[in-house]
């Protein structure tokens, strides 16, 4: 006779809640941060085509870290909700909280209902015109929500990189002092890992990092509406280079 064990619910949401974040342990960081002239989506990522950083609609960007199908199936379905209700409704109508919203109640579901919860935290990140309008909202693997302000950190090391950036974030720097703060923070990694010999580690370089922003006042800089602009490898190296000559 097979002997049968009893798992309490508590347990078995203990049990999801652990496989979640031992998965998620294992990605690299991405930090989402606000600036003066915007907000700047930054990851430790040397893929060129599996991107964790991505436009979702006009002014809001997303930012992932975990298993790449899963957040990437999360991303498009948010760009087809924000589609959609933009063009039943009006554009104004879609917006960080709205598709926030929309994640946490998918996750939430997966989380309680799927027999394996998925392996990610999301940022969603909308920028407004000002620093005091813009907004940030991460979500956690079982669909619970934190509206963030200044500047949000995940993946697997996401202390040290908070702990980082906590002493170094400016609220007034522009895009490139601001890029270069969360590589610095970023960077803070290698130390934690024994990469280091007790002194400053040596900054991640542009071809093991993705890099976009949302641009505050787009029009005016680019000449174009469209907030969401990736930071290419040699822009981002000559960006990152520049603060050795300061």
């Amino acid at each position: 006779m097979t002997q049968q064990f009893y798992v309490s619910p508590e347990q078995l949401m203990k049990d999801r809640a652990d496989f979640a974040r031992k998965g998620i342990a294992r990605g690299r960081s991405v930090v989402v941060l606000t600036c003066r002239e915007g907000i700047a989506l930054v990851a430790e990522n040397p893929s060129p085509s599996l991107h964790k950083l991505s436009e979702i609609y006009d002014r809001i960007g997303f930012a992932a870290v975990g298993k790449y199908n899963e957040f990437e199936s999360l991303r498009q379905a948010g760009i087809r909700f924000a589609d959609v209700r933009g063009y039943s409704y009006s554009r104004d109508d879609v917006s960080a909280r709205g598709l926030a919203s929309v994640y946490a109640q998918s996750l939430g579901s997966v989380f309680t209902t799927e027999g394996k919860p998925f392996e990610v935290e999301l940022a969603v990140a909308e920028v407004g015109e000002d620093p005091y309008t813009d907004r940030l909202y991460r979500l956690n693997f079982d669909g619970s929500i934190a509206d963030e302000s200044n500047y949000t950190v995940m993946g697997g090391q996401a202390e040290i990189v908070n702990e980082a950036l906590s002493r170094t974030w400016n609220q007034d720097a522009d895009f490139g002092s601001a890029i270069r703060t969360a590589v610095q923070a970023l960077s803070a990694t290698r130390t934690a890992n024994g990469s280091g010999d007790g002194q400053a580690p040596e900054p991640l370089g542009a071809g093991l990092l993705e890099v976009a922003v949302l641009d505050r006042d787009p029009l005016s800089t680019r000449g174009t509406v469209r907030a969401f602009r990736r930071i290419n490898t040699v822009e981002l190296d000559r960006l990152l280079s520049s603060a050795e000559g300061d």
